[in-house]
């Protein structure tokens, strides 16, 4: 039994490496130099090994955006009590700081169901702490389509702005306007 916990210790362990490495290569680098090969290289074990542990680059990629979603759930949550405004700042603040992470949470291709029953948990923590502070405000709307378009408009600030094409000069301005019109 001892044998068995500490393999399966070692597995989440080798687990985590891996992931913990692909999102320091892509955080460096981008998701488009974290290959399978570099991955072995940077933790030391053999392809094999990777592929014992993931199906490939979409898989670690997919275990990444699980890990994101958490960390964005928590770190939305500790500034839920800020509503809105409080939000809109800590999701921009989470895009700024890990870029590439925030990129395969929410921009690249994902095998991962979104916006489904099926969502794995961590993606529905993520949602539900943007909608706990939408929700109050919804004022009869569906809280949920209500905090879509929040968060849909968040992602556009950032991604327009992040591919210059906004104006830098009037980023707190755009998230002031967004934030006073869902009633921040």
């Amino acid at each position: 039994m001892n044998q068995r916990l500490r393999r399966e210790r070692d597995r989440s362990e080798r687990e985590q490496r891996i992931v913990t490495a692909a999102r320091e290569l892509a955080e460096a680098e981008g998701w488009g130099a974290v290959t399978t090969r570099r991955l072995a290289a940077l933790i030391e074990y053999s392809q094999p090994v990777l592929y014992s542990h993931f199906a490939g680059k979409d898989a670690i990629m997919s275990a990444a955006v699980l890990e994101g979603c958490a960390e964005f759930a928590e770190h939305v949550g500790k500034v839920g009590d800020g509503g809105i405004r409080g939000v809109a700042e800590a999701y921009v603040a989470f895009a700024d700081e890990k870029p590439a992470l925030y990129d395969a949470m929410f921009t690249l291709a994902s095998d991962l169901p979104f916006a489904t029953e099926d969502a794995p948990p961590a993606l529905r923590a993520a949602f539900a702490a943007m909608q706990a502070v939408i929700e109050p405000v919804a004022d009869g709307q569906d809280p949920g389509a209500l905090t879509e378009t929040f968060w849909a408009a968040l992602h556009g600030l950032v991604t327009l702005g992040r591919g210059g094409r906004l104006s830098p000069g009037h980023r707190a301005e755009r998230l002031a306007l967004l934030v006073a019109r869902f009633g921040g």
